[in-house]
């Protein structure tokens, strides 16, 4: 029985019970380390976003028989110049957008709240099934609504302390620019004969995972930010700009961060003028068309492949259990692990098969 292999599942979920119960029995012993992966969490992470970046600039230049220190000071000088352009060209508009919505704010949220409490009136005149539908999604939206501003607060907060943090990120990147060939040799070294070969190429696999995700989806957030921009200027619609960095960074929250977009753009419009919430939902559909049709297959291709009900669920959940990071972490640690699972069942079958063969 202990051969089978609903049994061996079943003693590791119970032993993986049992480790998770007892971390938290004793979690308070490890508060040390929690407090340590907090400071460096963010640094890391864009330190890891950035060498995905710049990674193929680096096997470029050395290709091209640049040493490697000079390789990484010429992309260090790239970064300085994006962050230098980004602080002449756009930087300005942004402050100026935001400054003059700051100041129309208390306007803009009076009209809005006008036609809020409209639409709420015209229930009375609905059908009573239609009325109770109305009155339900009216309570989720409320809903949502105090989860989106608990996320946006926790952000800010975490936005305010990761600009602290930023000084960490050059000296991540180096390391990670210098060394990242030495991690699969070192986890590998552990291992031997088969598994060391699974190890290596499992490693390979989520890396190629990591890198198609990142790249490609800033990609698609620029690309989607590019449209946005294009079509708000052309209906004439105001904060076009602001709307469209919106977009840009709400895209990071794969399938929903385009619908969170369009929200600040619906309001905008309906207090610029009501039928402008028109124009700006043919824009997003058009956008979202162009993306999911064109965009996201050519540059991710199938290494994401995940259904969007998949895509959902796992926001929603990580959502409520890490906040904003949890939503914007949730898929490249789902596509992680569906990576590492799926090499484990490919081993498991060519196991299988070698002990067939040999029978």
């Amino acid at each position: 029985m202990t051969h089978k292999v609903w049994f061996q599942t079943a003693v590791a979920i119970i032993l993986t019970l049992v480790i998770i119960r007892l971390f938290i029995e004793v979690q308070g012993v490890f508060s040390p380390l929690f407090v340590v992966a907090q400071t460096i969490f963010l640094p890391l992470l864009l330190g890891g976003v950035l060498f995905y970046l710049t990674r193929p600039i680096l096997q470029f230049l050395l290709k091209r028989s640049f040493p490697k220190w000079s390789a990484i000071l010429l992309i260090f000088a790239l970064i300085a110049l994006l962050i230098w352009l980004f602080y002449i060209l756009i930087a300005p508009i942004v402050s100026e957008q935001i400054n003059s919505l700051m100041d129309n704010g208390p306007e803009i949220i009076e009209r809005a709240e006008e036609y809020g409490q409209y639409l709420l009136n015209q229930r009375e005149h609905l059908p009573d099934s239609v009325r109770e539908q109305v009155n339900n999604l009216t309570g989720q939206f409320t809903d949502w609504a105090a989860n989106i501003g608990s996320w946006l607060g926790s952000f800010l907060m975490g936005l305010v302390s990761g600009v602290l943090a930023l000084v960490l990120v050059p000296f991540f990147l180096v390391y990670i620019l210098i060394d990242h060939k030495k991690f699969a040799p070192f986890i590998a070294h552990f291992f031997s004969g088969g598994r060391k070969t699974w190890i290596r190429k499992t490693l390979h696999d989520i890396d190629e995972t990591l890198k198609s995700y990142i790249v490609g989806q800033l990609f698609v957030s620029l690309a989607v930010g590019t449209m946005l921009l294009i079509g708000y200027l052309i209906i004439g619609l105001e904060y076009a700009f602001l709307l469209a960095v919106i977009g840009v960074v709400t895209n990071v929250i794969p399938f929903l961060g385009p619908y969170i977009a369009v929200i600040p753009a619906m309001i905008i419009a309906l207090v610029q003028d009501p039928i402008m919430v028109v124009y700006v939902a043919i824009i997003m559909l058009v956008a979202q068309q162009i993306e999911g049709n064109l965009i996201t297959p050519n540059i991710m291709g199938n290494a994401l492949d995940v259904h969007p009900l998949t895509v959902i669920t796992l926001i929603l959940a990580a959502g409520n259990i890490a906040g904003i990071w949890g939503i914007i972490l949730a898929v490249p640690f789902y596509a992680v692990v569906k990576t590492i699972v799926t090499n484990l069942y490919s081993k498991r079958e060519q196991i299988e098969d070698t002990a067939t063969k040999e029978v």
